[in-house]
Order: structure tokens, then sequence, then C-alpha cells
């Protein structure tokens, strides 16, 4: 079997060796070759421009100047030597500095000789200099690294540094492996689909984007890379996709039938929005087709997804399963649980709660009721997928915030069956359009893009500190009306490092103007118990107290009508999406809500954009567009843990128009060669198996 010169390690390339190799492994990942060759740069100097020493600005950032060296010496004594060096052109002269490797400075710099030299200018006694320039002969020799016209610039770490690894080191090795190892860079994309989108071939692209002969190379190579990185995390996903719908048949809910005609009919409180109704009938027809479904509902918070989730599992009892419903905490479940209660007004199915906290005698009781089959819906954290809680005949999983579980937490669900139940996966979270393509690539989506009827639009208004009595006084006004209100802070105690509102020092000037007994405080927040934040939230719900004090614990989970304002404290410091799912707190009822957002005089301009982005929007999924630009897609929705999109190269918020055209030409070619056995598919089959550890291809029957 022939092995490419590229898997090499690190190591044998020249000017490596074992300590460096060892530091680029630690630092950057690189092992190989190969890896070096993917590791790539995050900007380019342009190499283009000449300057005239007169020209020189010490506002520049660096500069290149074509010029002879007119005198060379070394100064100073033993521990503080330098060489000094003068470059002269027609218009002056500047000196160059060396403070370290002056041996080799010495031997290699000759007086009298024509060097083009690049560096950043900088002012001392009232003359340039340049420290540790860059120093290139006079014409540049012709290489197959072309002739820099555009300077790569690669990240860098410390430690490498003091190995000489910056990024004019990283430069110098990436130029002697494409020199010499060019020839053997495989092509990894089938030439009909490089022909399609005029793409140029896999060499070409590894050449330009590390030394790209000019801007018009450097774009036709990232746009190249981009594809490839978007198109192989495609092919991965719907592969899986088309493998898990052939191999896993699934339960098939062919009866509507009392249960949940009965809770459309007579028992639910309110019309379903169209939308609701669109993402059932997919859900309906979803479940009838003998293949286990996988869909993810995605609804801005308070669109009404519970109700989608308990006609589902309504459904699932109509056909003689069970169904359960697990969420990420433990007051999200209770949550969930006590809105189905609610809900169904004990009536059709029975329902049941396992948490944490659940006593061992509810436990005993709650395993032998669902053995039995007695318990058609059970709610919960975690605690579903211990090993002691085995279901009678489990047919429709429903996970909540699916993203705060781990994939092995997911997957022994899915085995409570001997066929995998239906699994529904909701989220309150608005995925960007391209977020949800990579990360939910293999799900097949449904969105809830109304809200009920009824619902007025939250009014978000943004404050600064100066203007805090304004809003205590808006606060009384509502109060007074009978409603509530949320305060939320983002750091329990005072921090040194951040000049943050804490919530220990808003509770004191809280108490100054909310005086008891007029006004009544519930304190919530994650260093409590579990009790007492049940005990602190019943009170407030049973609208004992006035005003709920809390960290950002109350993102999700608490359900409160009354409620009609949401003051964000140091609004700034929370990321777009957090800022978006705390608001929707709010607005549960039928009277106007208000989201106010407090924050300092200084912002930054990021923290300015998200402050008006929430001012001027309600449209979670507009907001999380501007969330993915701002952010990147590894902090929007835990895919940074999930280890799912260290992308490389591609930029999801830049690259839509790549993603959608590498996710349409995997569809296309998955429906007319399931199997890859064209040969034209060969690399894509081999890609996959690689992918498999080397377990051979499986094959779609």
């Amino acid at each position: 079997m022939f092995v490419s010169t590229l898997d090499t390690t690190i190591e044998f390339l020249k000017g490596v060796g074992p300590k460096r190799a060892e530091l680029f492994q630690k630092e950057l990942g690189i092992f190989t070759y190969e890896h070096l060759l993917n590791f790539f740069p995050f900007r380019y100097i342009d190499r283009t421009r000449f300057y005239k020493i007169s020209e020189l600005d010490p506002e520049l950032p660096y500069v290149q100047i074509l010029g002879r060296i007119t005198s060379k010496e070394q100064i100073g004594e033993k521990h503080k030597k330098r060489l000094v060096a003068r470059l002269t052109d027609e218009t002056g002269s500047i000196e160059l500095v060396w403070f370290q490797s002056l041996k080799w400075v010495d031997e290699n710099v000759t007086k009298g000789k024509v060097y083009i030299v690049f560096g950043k200018p900088t002012v001392f006694n009232g003359s340039f200099s340049i420290s540790h320039p860059d120093l290139e002969n006079y014409p540049r020799p012709t290489t197959i690294t072309g002739n820099l016209r555009l300077q790569p610039v690669y990240h860098s770490t410390e430690k490498l540094k003091k190995f000489f690894l910056d990024s004019r080191g990283i430069q110098k090795l990436q130029t002697l492996l494409i020199e010499q190892h060019l020839k053997e860079i495989a092509e990894t994309i089938p030439p009909y689909i490089l022909e399609k989108y005029q793409m140029v071939g896999r060499k070409e692209a590894l050449l330009n984007i590390h030394f790209p002969k000019d801007v018009k190379s450097l774009k036709s190579a990232e746009r190249r890379l981009k594809f490839e990185e978007l198109f192989y995390i495609q092919l991965q996903l719907l592969h899986n996709k088309q493998l898990r719908e052939m191999r896993f048949k699934g339960h098939s809910f062919e009866i509507v039938g009392e249960r949940i005609n009965t809770f459309y009919k007579e028992i639910l409180p309110f019309q379903l929005t169209n939308a609701q109704k669109r993402v059932i009938k997919e859900i309906r027809l979803d479940t009838q087709r003998g293949i286990q479904m996988n869909r993810l509902v995605q609804g801005d918070v308070g669109s009404g997804k519970t109700v989608v989730a308990l006609m589902s599992m309504l459904l699932a009892s109509d056909n003689g399963y069970q169904a359960c419903m697990m969420a990420p905490t433990e007051i999200l479940a209770r949550q969930h649980y006590q809105s189905i209660v609610d809900l169904l007004k004990d009536r059709l199915v029975k329902v049941a709660i396992l948490t944490g906290s659940s006593t061992k005698k509810q436990r005993t009781q709650l395993h032998n009721d669902l053995e039995a089959g007695e318990i058609d819906i059970l709610v919960g954290t975690h605690a579903l997928i211990e090993d002691k809680v085995v279901f009678k005949n489990l047919g429709l999983v429903v996970i909540d915030e699916q993203h705060r579980f781990g994939v092995e937490q997911r997957a022994k669900l899915w085995r409570k069956n001997v066929i995998p139940p239906h699994i529904l996966v909701m989220t309150a979270t608005p995925i960007p359009r391209t977020l949800a393509m990579t990360l939910y690539g293999d799900l097949d989506v449904s969105i809830i893009d109304e809200l009920p009827v009824g619902r007025k639009p939250i009014e978000t208004r943004h404050l600064y500190e100066g203007q805090r009595l304004r809003m205590f006084g808006f606060m009384k006004e509502e109060i007074r009306k009978g409603r509530q209100v949320y305060i939320v802070y983002p750091l329990i105690k005072e921090s040194e490092k951040l000049d943050l509102l804490h919530l220990e020092a808003g509770i004191e000037q809280l108490s100054y103007h909310f005086p008891l007994p007029d006004y009544q405080l519930s304190i919530v927040h994650g260093k409590m118990s579990n009790a007492d934040k049940q005990f602190e939230m019943q009170r407030f719900i049973d609208h004992k107290t006035q005003i709920m004090v809390a960290t950002t614990v109350i993102e999700v989970g608490v359900n409160v009508p009354n409620a009609s304002i949401m003051v964000i404290e140091n609004a700034e410091r929370f990321g777009l999406s957090q800022l978006h799912q705390l608001r929707g707190r709010v607005g549960r009822g039928a009277e106007q809500s208000f989201c106010i957002l407090m924050s300092g005089n200084k912002l930054s301009p990021d923290g300015k954009l998200r402050l008006e982005t929430m001012v001027k929007t309600n449209n979670g999924f507009e907001i999380s567009e501007i969330d993915l630009q701002l952010r990147g897609p590894g902090d929007i929705s835990g895919t940074q843990q999930s280890g799912v999109l260290e992308l490389k190269l591609a930029d999801l918020a830049k690259d839509q128009q790549i993603l959608q055209e590498a996710r349409n030409t995997v569809i296309e070619t998955l429906s007319e060669d399931p199997n890859l056995e064209n040969p034209q598919n060969s690399l894509l089959r081999t890609y996959l198996s690689k992918k498999s550890r080397g377990i051979a291809f499986d094959k779609i029957s």
C-alpha cells in the first residue's frame, strides 16, 4: 500500500528536529507534513509596495525598502553587543539593528550589496531604524513559491517564538515543504465537481494559500479550500443520515386516535398557530414512514414548542407507545412537567417526573410503573438515561436544548428499545441557517416562526446608569398595576477583575428603593440548593413576591405570565443569544411587556451593536445571524464543546453561498450514487472509509 511522504512526522522536515516537533504538536496540533500544509496563514502583508527612505513614517506597520548596505559594525560589550548596519537609497539612509544571532548576521550580510529590507520602522533619537529586519537578496530568485508579493502571516505562540518559530520561521518551513513535496499533494475533489464550480486543483490551491501570486490567485485558493472543508462535513452528515434511515427501522405511528383528537378538540385552551400545525404535520408524516425520525424543532422563546412536543407524545400514546422528554436542568424539567400536567388537566394519559432530587421511594414506584407500561409520558433530567430506568415500549424521545447533552448521553436513550425510538430535538436558541446546516445537517429541521395569537411584541429599551431612578419609577408603576419584575445580574459577588453591578450590591440598592413590607423580593442564583431555588421561584410564581432578583439561572425554565418587565444589568456583558433568551422570560401574558437593558456609559463597538440589535428586533433568527458574525460558530449552541466545527478556513457567517453549493452537491451526488460506486466518486468513497477508521465502506442496500 502506497504511503504518502506527507504522512511523515514533522520532526524529519529539515530545520525542525525532535524538540521543535514536540512544540509543534503541543502548541498547534501539527504532527505531520500534511498537518503543516493545512496550517493556513490568517492574513497577508502586501509586499508589492516599495517605500523610499524619505517616505518613512513611525505610524506605518511594516515597510519594504530597496537599498544598499553602506556600513556594518558590532557595537557594545559582551552581553550588550549589537550589530548595526546602514542601508542607503537615493533619498537617505536608515539604521538596521540586530541584538541576537550576531555571528550569523555578520557572516551573511555583505557590505556594498543591494537588499530588499522588510520590517517595522521606529524612531530613536530623531532617526529611523528597523530592528531585526527581514533581508532578501536582490533581485529575488525565481522559485516555485513565487516572489512573495503577498507575504503570509501565521499564528504562533510565545513558546514557539523562543525556538525561532514565529510567523517568519513557519513561513520558511512552508517554503521548504512546498518546494520539496508539492508534486505529492493528491487531489481530494472529483474532477467533475471542480469543473462544475470552476475551481482550481488542490496543488494549486495549497500553493496559492501559502504563497499567492496575486489577490486573484489567493481568492481562488480560498474558495476551493473552503468548499472542500464544507463539502466533506456535509458528505459525512448526509451519508450518516442516509445510513441511519436505511438501517434503523422506526415505529410506525399510523393511528391519529382518541387521545390526540380529544386533546385538540376538547382540552386545548387556545388555537394552534399555522406554524405549529405545519410542524405537527411534518412530525406525523415522519412517524408514519417506518423509518426512525430525527427532527429538530427550532422555535423562538414562547413560540409554543411544548404543545408541539405534547401532541407528538400523545400521538405515540395513541399508537401504544411510551414517550419521554429530557431537559438539561431540574428547573426546566419541572417547568415542562407542570406545563404538560396543566394542559392535560389530569386526562388522557399518565404523566410522571424523574429528576436527581426524586426520593428513593418515588424512584422505586416509578421504575415499576414505567416497566409495567402504566406511565405514558415521563419527563426528567439526565436521570432518564440511568440503566435502572426501563421502559415497556419507548416510541418517542423528546430532547430539549439538546446541545447541553453529550452525544453518549443522548445515545443511551435511543438504546432503551430494540427498535430505536423516534427522536424529536427542540431548541429555543434560534440557530443561524448556516450553523443549523452544519451542526444539525443530518436532521430534518422544522421551524416555528409564529408567536401565539394575542401575544404582544416585547418592547426593548436601552438605559444608561444615569437613568436608573427613571427605571425604578417605571418598575413601581408596573408593580402598582399588579405586575411582576425580573432583575438579572451577571455575577453573584463583586469581582476584582470586572467592575459590574453584582447581585448582592443590587439587592442592597433595591432594598432602599423598594422597602418592606410594600415590596417583597425573591432571590435565585446558581449557588443555592435546588430546594431553595424552587422555594424562591414558587413564591414568585404564586405572586407572593413582586421582584425576582437572579443570575442567569433563570435563562430557561421559569414561566410567569404575570411578569411584565425584564431588567438586565450590565447588559453589554451578555451575548446576544443570552440576552434574547432572558428577554423571552416576559411577554408570556396578554399585557404589554418590557425588556430594559442597563449598561455603563462606555461601550465597546460589539457591545453597542448587541444592544442596538436587541432594541431594533424581536426576531430570534435575525439576532442569531448577527450573533454568529460577532462571536463565530464556536460559542453558539455549545459547538466548541461538541468539536463539530473546528473549521480551518471557512467562515459560516460569510461563506453561506459556498456552504449551500457544497451541500447541494452532496445531496445530488448521494441521490444519484448512494453507495458512491461510480468510479468518478472513488475519492469520496475513500474519504468516508478513512473516517470509518479503516472499516469497510458501509453499503446502503
